[in-house]
């Protein structure tokens, strides 16, 4: 996602106009606080900024603009350059056998708004074992996951077992079982029955840190 430098005012203004008036600013008052001449530019600009997720719109309301709270949006950080997005970590997840997540409190992880389509439905997940390795995903590793219930075979997964153990594995419906495949030749599949396994989403990017930072 990138903001102009215009888009970037606008969301500014009505942001410091509800924390200073307690409800949204007409789009007359929008016009008038940045010296635009024609609603339409305004309106065009409310279009992008809602469009992009930064604002709701209450089209049954007078004032009817409304700020997305961190609580509905991940945070954005340097929003006048490509944005990164601060997305939750939601734990530890197992490259190797299925070992339960471990909630890892408020820590989060800037990461590049390229690299993810829908920042409300991403989240983070640092890798513990070795069994993606050949797939380029080593222990420590933090995968940047897309919330989704469904997969299609060789999409990398992460997967809850049994209901409360948590992998990340190639996902494959084979017949009556489902195959989680690591990317590891040492190691075997793991064969499971469709109700025993849940697909809570999938791979899409991969960040590293190297070093003592």
């Amino acid at each position: 996602m990138y903001l102009t430098r215009r888009q970037r005012q606008v969301f500014d203004f009505i942001g410091n106009f509800i924390e200073s008036n307690s409800y949204s600013p007409s789009l007359e008052e929008i016009a008038q606080g940045l010296g635009l001449s024609s609603l339409a530019t305004v309106h065009k600009h409310l279009t992008n900024l809602s469009d992009k997720g930064l604002i709701r719109r209450h089209w049954n309301r007078g004032r009817g603009i409304e700020i997305v709270s961190a609580i509905d949006r991940p945070e954005m950080v340097n929003m006048d350059l490509t944005a990164c997005y601060a997305l939750p970590i939601k734990g530890h997840v197992a490259a190797g056998l299925p070992i339960e997540a471990v909630e890892m409190g408020e820590e989060r992880l800037s990461v590049p708004g390229d690299m993810i389509r829908s920042a409300e439905q991403s989240f983070v997940l640092r890798v513990r074992g070795d069994s993606m390795i050949e797939d380029g995903i080593h222990d420590g590793d933090f995968i940047i996951c897309e919330r989704r219930k469904e997969a299609r075979n060789g999409q990398v997964v992460v997967a809850l077992v049994n209901g409360c153990e948590t992998t990340v594995k190639k996902f494959y419906r084979e017949g009556k079982f489902i195959r989680l495949q690591p990317a590891n030749s040492a190691m075997a599949p793991i064969l499971v029955h469709p109700k025993d396994v849940e697909i809570q989403g999938l791979v899409v990017g991969l960040l590293r840190k190297y070093g003592n930072i």
